[in-house]
């Protein structure tokens, strides 16, 4: 069941059989919910379909989005099948099988949403769109969830929001007094509209190394960053994959707020990154102490006019909808366990998946294999 609008199999129309009238404040009862439909809920989503659970009635996916890709829908247009860092195949059904990945300038936000679409459609997931939860409540033995639609109760939760809605910028001395333009990551389209103007890139990750990268091939830039940039020069293994993703799972089943899988993993030196050296691109600058209204200035008094500044500093988990539930320690971390340290330890109803060791692709992956069958098993349906 895709559900852009309330039809027959709809939520709402549920809702509204059961109490015979219309009311969609009526909580629509379903086992489990997953909030969120990229690959990480998706991949959830399989993996209760493969335990033999009904969709629509044992679990449904909401997502806020109005068609299926999650976050990749909404990434800027010059990622592309060639430029992007890696797309993995959901389980069960390959990247290929529905877009032609020879056609590698093909945009990635047009390209995985129908990778998307065609992987809901050939496994029936209930997916209902557009529908953004807002607070999550803990009623006896079940969930209240309200969105801006229906209302839902459930059993247990699989939480998939990713990051994408929660971008993060630091706060910097000064930043109110800049006269430019600053933007994040998040609102970043394309490098032309920075021509004949100064960016300050600020980051160390994947994502700021690829807009560095454009950006400088139109404007003049500099680029800072808080701890010095490491490079991989050799082939990532995936004997270091398993080591990087142990040393963030470490931290979540102590309740420590995660560090990023990428971040302890180190950034490959893909040929653009070799070109991007070689043009003195990668000319990097530790982090300024203060901006000021047309650029910044370091502790030292060395100052840099700018026009932008560009911060590519990441995400946070987006998991505010949660709050009432009290699943964070007093440090913010959550205390994590289950096989793939997906189950909140606090509630074993609870799943996060994509918070993490699965916060990559690759482990979205396993932990929705994970989650699906931990939490069926612990509610009794599998």
């Amino acid at each position: 069941m895709t559900a852009e609008n309330t039809s027959p199999d709809s939520p709402a129309s549920q809702a509204e059989n059961h109490t015979g009238r219309s009311d969609v404040r009526a909580a629509f009862k379903v086992d489990i919910v997953v909030i969120g439909g990229g690959q990480a809920g998706l991949s959830s989503a399989y993996h209760l379909h493969k335990l033999g659970l009904t969709p629509g009635r044992n679990y449904l996916v909401l997502d806020k989005n109005t068609g299926a890709g999650g976050a990749w829908q909404h990434r800027w247009p010059s990622l592309t099948l060639s430029t992007v860092n890696r797309i993995h195949d959901l389980p069960g059904m390959q990247f290929a099988d529905a877009v032609d990945t020879r056609a590698t300038e093909v945009r990635a936000s047009s390209a995985v949403p129908q990778y998307y679409a065609a992987y809901e459609q050939k496994f029936g997931l209930p997916v209902y769109r557009p529908v953004t939860v807002k607070v999550v409540c803990a009623r006896n033995e079940r969930f209240r969830i309200e969105t801006d639609r229906e209302t839902f109760s459930a059993r247990g939760l699989i939480n998939a929001t990713g990051t994408w809605e929660t971008p993060f910028v630091p706060e910097y001395p000064g930043a109110g007094r800049f006269e430019g333009r600053q933007l994040h990551t998040r609102d970043y389209r394309t490098a032309d509209e920075f021509t004949g103007k100064h960016v300050i890139v600020v980051g160390g990750g994947v994502s700021a190394l690829q807009l560095l990268d454009e950006v400088s091939k139109v404007t003049s830039t500099t680029w800072v960053t808080r701890r010095e940039p490491q490079f991989r020069e050799g082939p990532f293994t995936p004997e270091d994959g398993r080591a990087a993703v142990a040393l963030v799972e470490d931290r979540v089943r102590r309740g420590l707020i995660p560090g990023s899988v990428v971040s302890v993993t180190g950034i490959p030196m893909a040929p653009a990154l070799e070109a991007a050296r070689a043009r003195g691109v990668l000319n990097r600058l530790p982090m300024f102490s203060e901006i000021t209204e047309h650029g910044v200035r370091w502790a030292d008094g060395t100052e840099q006019k700018a026009d932008v500044i560009l911060w590519c500093t990441g995400f946070r988990s987006s998991l505010d909808h949660l709050a009432p539930l009290q699943i964070r320690e007093d440090n913010g971390g959550i205390v994590m366990s289950g096989k793939l340290a997906t189950q909140v330890a606090k509630d074993p109803r609870i799943h996060l998946v994509g918070y993490g060791p699965s916060a990559s692709t690759v482990g979205a992956n396993r932990a929705g294999g994970a989650a699906a069958r931990e939490l069926a098993g612990y509610l009794g349906l599998a």
